[in-house]
């Protein structure tokens, strides 16, 4: 099995060298490069092909949320999953990762052993959020009072079931989780979020997050 390649986009040269040393040491995983700005780390992207970026938010140039949306929109880079990395849990940054296409958002004082375990399941084809934003995400989105509802074409072509199962994905479960409160079994679970992501053409579960809080599938406290 080849090793993950991941690109590091930082603009602090001691939070890049301190990466590259994580990354190095550890069994497959290998640094693909080094980025201090936005706009290198999409040009190495597109040169490098990795696996995975570990994107910053705050750099030059061009900042994180930009780089993210320029590097999800190449299809040329489809194969290129984006983890964003910020030292501030902001709403605002969570909501620009999203849309932007980032397949995960994780604050910057997770400990190393959390950040290889969000690599491996990023590299997998697995959204991740940090736990304890997810549900304040979650509600801090829906309350916004000027947000105007949206459903897209597509959803109207989803199954009740997968409807539910798009709420669920929203609301931070997991397949497991799915299975456990649909009764089902988990590969019947992941079947069901495989046929929803393809039915809206989502990239991965993130893109189906963005989707469920937009529509209203999503509503705090319910």
């Amino acid at each position: 099995m080849s090793a993950i390649r991941v690109l590091l986009a930082d603009d602090q040269a001691l939070v890049r060298a301190g990466f590259s040393a994580l990354l190095d040491n550890e069994d497959g995983i290998d640094v693909a490069g080094v980025a201090a700005d936005g706009a290198e780390a999409v040009d190495l992207a597109r040169t490098e092909r990795p696996d995975i970026v570990l994107m910053d938010v705050r750099m030059p140039r061009m900042d994180g949320l930009e780089a993210t949306a320029a590097i999800t929109a190449d299809p040329a880079l489809a194969g290129t999953r984006v983890i964003v990395l910020t030292t501030f849990e902001l709403d605002e940054y969570v909501f620009g990762a999203l849309r932007a296409g980032a397949s995960g958002f994780l604050l910057k004082d997770l400990e190393p052993v959390e950040l290889l375990a969000a690599i491996r399941v990023v590299a997998g084809g697995e959204a991740l959020i940090a736990p304890r934003v997810t549900r304040r995400l979650i509600e801090a989105f829906a309350a916004q009072p000027e947000r105007a509802l949206r459903e897209p074409v597509e959803l109207s072509e989803l199954t009740d079931r997968e409807r539910e199962v798009l709420a669920l994905v929203g609301q931070g479960l997991s397949n497991q989780e799915i299975a456990a409160e649909l009764i089902v079994s988990p590969l019947t679970a992941k079947t069901h979020v495989s046929r929803t992501m393809n039915k809206l053409g989502a990239r991965d579960r993130a893109q189906l997050v963005v989707t469920a809080y937009e529509s209203g599938l999503v509503v705090p406290g319910g």
